[in-house]
């Protein structure tokens, strides 16, 4: 079992933290020569597959490294264009590491803010009065669960379909939250968190949650 992310979104829809906990391997690395027998183009600001999918690269897969060299958008880390770059044949052989895109911050923030949107929504649609709103989204892969507390701050944790204990886990965040980051003389309810404990304490909670499968109110 496994928890892929966690989320906290404040009252406004504002995304205030943000922990990638699990990502699953997607990546492929393959060495190329010169001419490249894939067809890239840009995208969203990526550089990404559009046609010639193999050996575990596919189409919408972006450039994640070139030579072991990390690649950020359209560039490399060292701020060499990608694109430049493996259009010329002196470079070659090179090896291409590829794999689902990243989402970059801004798209979390963006993220955040649709579903704080949908939340509302879906509150609204209830035909039954004081709906608490989304709780939970089932997907093929993953489980979005939400914990919204009486002053409007939102506990999105995403996990493993098969994953269980996810209510006592996110109530388990909530309690962190409070102790860690809410009796922060310094923190407000709508700035980012930034706090060591609250974060060691996270990691070590959902670490617990998956080993167990399920979250005893113990731990």
């Amino acid at each position: 079992m496994v928890v892929f992310s966690v989320y906290v979104v404040n009252k406004a829809g504002g995304l205030v933290y943000q922990y990638d906990n699990y990502s699953p391997r997607s990546d492929a690395e393959k060495t190329f020569s010169f001419p490249l027998d894939l067809v890239l183009k840009v995208h969203d600001e990526r550089v990404v597959v559009a046609f010639g999918q193999r050996d575990g690269i596919r189409v919408g897969y972006a450039v994640l490294s070139i030579n072991g060299t990390d690649v950020n958008g359209r560039h490399m880390s060292d701020n060499r264009d990608v694109l430049e770059f493996l259009n010329n044949s002196f470079n070659y052989p090179l090896a291409i590491r590829f794999g689902r895109p990243r989402l970059t911050s801004n798209e979390k923030l963006m993220l955040a803010s649709m579903f704080h949107s949908l939340f509302a929504i879906g509150s609204q649609l209830s035909p039954e009065p004081g709906s608490s709103g989304i709780e939970v989204l089932e997907t093929d892969t993953f489980k979005l669960h939400c914990f919204q507390t009486l002053t409007g701050i939102k506990f999105i944790v995403l996990a493993d379909p098969r994953q269980a204990g996810i209510d006592s886990l996110l109530r388990k965040i909530y309690e962190i939250y409070s102790d860690f980051a809410l009796k922060n003389p310094f923190y407000s309810l709508e700035m980012p968190i930034r706090c060591e404990l609250f974060e060691q304490n996270l990691k070590a909670a959902l670490e617990v949650a998956e080993k167990a499968g399920t979250f005893g109110t113990g731990s």
